[in-house]
């Protein structure tokens, strides 16, 4: 399914207490595939409970760079306005940080 110039890396972190996401999943986790030729993101999956917010999630991240933080974190922040953002962006810099390691960047 995925070429073999994709890696899968995974964000985690915590979602406010009152969030349906804590209570089934206690966290909040984001996957990522992504191609390590051109640092593309191709594909994501997040811990949700509705699957419009996961559709979301793909629009906010599918086709941008890993190593664009700044404009995934300003889309995040002037476009989903879940209970969950800040776990969001979270998990993304998290699973940046992974990618950073493997990639030696």
């Amino acid at each position: 399914m995925y070429e073999s110039q994709t890696c899968y890396i995974v964000g985690e972190s915590k979602s406010p207490g009152n969030n349906a996401i804590t209570k089934k999943y206690d966290s909040f986790f984001v996957g990522f595939v992504v191609d390590m030729n051109s640092n593309e993101i191709v594909d994501v999956e997040c811990t949700a409970m509705l699957d419009i917010t996961v559709h979301f999630v793909h629009s906010l991240f599918i086709g941008k760079k890993m190593t664009d933080g700044e404009t995934v974190e300003q889309a995040i922040t002037t476009r989903y306005f879940g209970s969950s953002k800040k776990a969001l962006i979270v998990a993304f810099k998290q699973a940046q940080l992974k990618y950073y390691d493997i990639m030696n960047i």
